[in-house]
């Protein structure tokens, strides 16, 4: 038997299928169609899980599920007049209903399930919420995700109202069709309209329908017929209650690209041609006039550029535009039935921000859409004026997107936590009146186009960081069990750290428009245990992860797991180790190693295991039911390229190659006074480790021996065979602490000084004899460990070859301001944390001695053993403020030095914007003196609220170049 929840004093059993006997489903013959669509969805549900028919319209069932709107149905207004139903929390509200059981309702009737919505769309919410509590997920058709079969179905229902949502107009834009949605449907779903047509976006609609939401922006690109080519589209979007809007690119309706013709229509200027535009404004209004819709006001220019103007200054565009809107809202008026005002939004996107903050007068009464820039940061919010507004605002957010500096549309990198973040921060400044996703072709975004709309209808069930990963273990628990969520929503979270410190489609270091070829890697290969293998086994450790959870998945959910899950997981990971497997083979090769020609097959093997995925995915999935929705290849840009391949040359006699970490060359005899031949120093206060890698130079089998000059010294491995099986190992060495001798007791060392050269007196020296042929190579180990009384039972950081490295989140203490305090966001950032301080509307505070009193302090102890100037380096994500009322700064001092104002503000689309969002962070240093060795703190102050910082690196300068900073320095 399949129950909602636990019985309890506050619900009624409602059994919908029990003892042979199975319920109806009643409804008005004059309600709106998007009810009957409603019940009959539901109907089939039931039938999906039950096996059972539910009667529609059968009055003759001991137990209905009677719904209806309120006012429009004439049974439910009975019901409510002779129950007494105090329906006063539902008359009149936007998409609200009512869910109740009512014992013995009339004559016949055991149990009615009595669903009043308060308008359309209500009422169909509330029929397919019924949908949602006996199982069937908004993905059934569009993921394949089966329901649980249950012979029987009894729900305990509360009496409770659902509604009114959080933000008013909720949906998707379908976007860059060009390489999944539309292909899908011109070749396989729809091809008798070969176009994305009225049988597609029925589909869409009922998702819609299914995941509460309301509107849609449609596919607009030139691959594309506009949505109104097809007459029947907006009849369909009628029946499902759908309000069309249209994109930033899409005034009045109208898409640009399919619908302007130069030939016949004249340039798409303005200033120069607006009476042929504005005939193309006129029948679109007209042909809409008795239909819902959001009327986007405002005009750019073909393509997503920006509007043509005879004049190429600021005001002489802002007036242009000004004139448009004008003309559009006289338009909207003389083709408005009985009054009643259209919808109507302004999308300040790009150039258009641009405009609008250059003062442009944008009537109150219309929407103001504000736009991330592109890559998931909202560029602006209302400020307190603007909240007043009475058009409200809204959201236009991506989770694919095609342009500068790079596209990613092949799947969702987008991190669920940081749209969660974003999102809630829009909702607290105003932005409640539209939210619109960019989801591309829908698929693989599946996840966050739920979580998006779920917020949309009740941002109230997401307070905090941690209702993200509940969510998702609720939907991994709906779609694949609750035996599986907690291990897919860990997946899940790994697969998007590692996708925020760098998307999948970013891998090769490359940009767009003009396409480049691809770059070096900013990962490295020889510091800090290797960035680059490092990732490498993270990426291997998901795929095996994936694998291993899917062998529990219920056969009749593996397809699902396959499309929400495993695609997206090994897509990922296999695009990063073809690119990691790339940069390893050009660096080993350098080295002369013969691994080269290994890496360079994983590299390969890697690309062929994606178009092995993807082939499945589109062929053999679901018996072709997808085929043409997934292209490994969104544009075929150098990053989803076949890779290549650089070959080491071999040598006439086997030798043994060594590279130690933090070398870039090989450990090379015949350098004099190289310094190739010494590990880093260990440091005992944060229990380093280091690998040598030996490697094959030759074609003929080579053994080694290696054999550690003191009993301190612990090595992975002390012998072994490199052949042509086997080219290379990598052995890693530590320290036995308790066994290493104590150094002097000493507090300081020079400035700057190389750690590879720490005096004797503060190290301890030996080494590893590698043998091979009769050769002996000599490794050195060096092993900083002082007697220092003050480092007892030290609970800081540490410095660690010249640096101190801190996640921002491991702070030593915290106060709390006046207004504001610090708190820790989880599922975000590079170390999977970061530090914001919180209420975002707190005052921002710039003047010295107010930051010192009034802000909210984060502090980190740590310990240095040199001292001087230093460089401190803040890693934040790159938000922006969010309006001109405040902006992305913190503060930061050593000691009781006077607070240093750090910015990490960008402006329109600079250089330093774009690697901020190529590398999901924004890094601003300062200078700042530690005036003796010993104990010091570094103290973070806000200066704005909603600043997220994620790590802290002190440089003394020993800092070697990496693309992440290196692991933290702690004790």
């Amino acid at each position: 038997m399949f129950c909602l929840s636990s019985w309890g004093q506050n619900t009624i059993q409602f059994p919908l299928v029990k003892n042979g006997e199975i319920a109806s489903i009643h409804i008005d013959k004059k309600e709106a169609e998007v009810v009957r669509i409603a019940s009959k969805i539901l109907a089939n549900d039931v039938k999906k899980v039950s096996g059972k028919t539910v009667a529609i319209h059968q009055n003759k069932a001991s137990y209905q599920i009677i719904a209806g709107t309120l006012g429009k149905s004439k049974r439910i207004n009975q019901l409510v007049t002779k129950h007494n139903i105090d329906v006063s929390q539902i008359k009149g509200k936007w998409e609200t209903y009512n869910i109740q059981v009512i014992n013995n309702p009339s004559k016949g009737i055991k149990k009615a399930l009595v669903i009043i919505g308060s308008d359309r769309r209500g009422t169909a919410y509330g029929l397919l919420e019924i949908s949602r509590m006996i199982g069937v997920s908004p993905w059934e058709w569009w993921a394949d995700v089966n329901p649980e079969k249950q012979q029987e179905l009894v729900l305990n229902i509360e009496n409770k109202i659902y509604g009114a949502p959080s933000v008013k107009y909720r949906g998707i834009f379908l976007n860059d069709e060009d390489w999944g949605l539309q292909r899908w449907a011109a070749l396989n779903y729809e091809p008798e309209t070969g176009d994305i047509g009225p049988k597609t976006y029925a589909k869409v609609f009922e998702l819609l329908l299914r995941l509460r939401a309301n509107t849609i922006w449609p596919a607009m690109h030139k691959c594309t017929k506009a949505f109104y080519h097809y007459p029947e589209n907006k009849i369909v979007a009628d029946n499902y209650a759908i309000v069309i809007g249209s994109s930033h690119a899409e005034p009045m309706l109208c898409n640009i690209n399919a619908e302007w013709h130069h030939e016949t229509m004249g340039d798409y200027r303005y200033d120069t041609n607006s009476e042929s535009i504005k005939s193309l404004f006129k029948k679109r209004a007209k042909e809409t006039a008795n239909f819902e819709g959001i009327y986007t006001v405002g005009m750019r220019g073909e393509h997503d550029s920006p509007m043509i103007v005879g004049e190429d200054d600021t005001d002489a565009q802002v007036k242009l535009l000004e004139k448009v809107i004008a003309d559009q809202r006289q338009i909207l008026r003389a083709n408005t039935k009985r009054g009643i005002a259209k919808p109507q939004a302004f999308v300040p996107y790009k150039e258009v921000l641009h405009y609008y903050q250059s003062g442009l007068d944008l009537p109150e009464d219309v929407s103001l859409v504000w736009t991330d820039d592109n890559y998931g940061y909202m560029r602006q919010l209302s400020n307190e004026d603007e909240q007043k507004r009475s058009g409200g605002a809204g959201v236009y957010y991506h989770t694919s997107y095609w342009g500068r500096p790079h596209d990613y549309l092949w799947l969702n990198s987008t991190n669920p936590v940081l749209m969660w973040e974003e999102m809630t921060k829009a909702y607290e400044f105003g932005s409640q009146n539209i939210w619109i996703l960019n989801c591309g072709d829908i698929k693989p975004h599946e996840y966050n186009i739920e979580l998006f709309l779920d917020m949309a209808w009740n941002i109230d069930t997401f307070k905090n960081d941690d209702s993200v990963k509940n969510h998702h273990l609720n939907w991994s628990a709906n779609a694949f069990g609750k035996e599986n969520a907690k291990a897919i929503t860990n997946l899940m979270f790994k697969y998007n750290q590692l996708a925020f410190q760098r998307r999948p489609e970013f891998m090769a270091w490359s940009s767009v428009e003009p396409v480049t070829k691809s770059g070096e890697t900013e990962l490295t290969q020889y510091h800090y245990g290797d960035e680059v293998g490092k990732r490498i086994q993270a990426h291997q450790n998901l795929i095996s992860d994936v694998n291993k959870i899917q062998k529990n998945i219920s056969t009749h959910r593996k397809d699902a797991f396959y499309q929400l899950i495993h695609y997206p997981i090994t897509g990922a990971s296999n695009l990063n180790l073809k690119w990691l497997y790339s940069y390893k083979n050009k660096f080993v090769a350098a080295q002369g190693r013969q691994s080269a020609s290994d890496f360079a097959t994983k590299s390969f093997d890697a690309f062929k295991a994606i178009q092995k995925e993807t082939d499945y995915f589109n062929n053999t999935l679901q018996n072709g039911k997808w085929k043409h929705i997934i292209t490994m290849a969104p544009r075929h840009l150098p990053v989803f390229a076949e890779p290549t391949a650089t070959i080491a040359l071999k040598e006439k006699t086997s030798t043994l190659g060594m590279a130690l970490e933090s070398y870039q060359m090989e450990v090379n005899d015949a350098v004099i006074n190289s310094y190739a031949d010494v590990l880093p120093v260990f440091n005992a206060y944060t229990k380093n480790k280091y690998y040598i890698d030996l490697f094959l130079k030759g074609k003929d089998e080579l053994e080694w021996e290696a054999v550690p000059k003191a009993n301190w010294i612990i090595i992975s491995k002390t012998s072994g065979i490199l052949n042509k099986n086997h080219l290379e190992e990598r052995i890693w060495v530590t320290i036995d602490w308790d066994k290493v001798p104590k150094g002097e007791n000493k507090k300081e060392a020079p400035l700057g000084h190389d750690y590879q050269l720490i005096p004797p007196s503060f190290k301890v020296n030996s080494g590893i004899d590698f043998i091979s042929k009769e050769k002996k190579t000599h490794i050195g180990v060096s092993v900083f460990n002082p007697k220092l009384k003050e480092l007892e039972d030290y609970k800081g950081f540490v410095e660690d070859k010249g640096f101190v490295s801190i996640n921002a989140e491991n702070f030593s203490r915290k106060v709390d301001g006046k207004e504001a305090k610090w708190t820790t966001f989880n599922g975000v950032g590079y170390t999977g944390n970061v530090s914001v301080a919180l209420p975002r509307k707190a005052n921002s505070e710039t003047e010295l001695e107010a930051i010192k009193q009034n802000s909210p302090i984060l502090e980190y102890d740590f310990y240095a053993f040199n001292f001087g100037e230093v460089d401190v380096f803040l890693q934040a994500i790159p938000t922006h403020a969010p309006n001109n009322k405040t902006g992305v700064r913190c503060a930061i001092a050593i000691d009781d030095a006077e607070p240093v104002i750090v910015d990490f503000q960008t402006f329109g689309r600079s250089d330093a914007w774009k690697q901020n969002v190529l590398k999901n962070a924004s890094v601003q240093s300062v200078k700042q003196i530690v005036n003796t060795a010993g104990k010091h703190k570094l103290k973070i102050w806000m200066v704005d609220a909603g600043v997220m910082i994620d790590q802290i690196l002190i440089d003394f300068g020993g800092w070697k170049k990496s693309y992440l900073f290196p692991p933290e320095t702690k004790m």
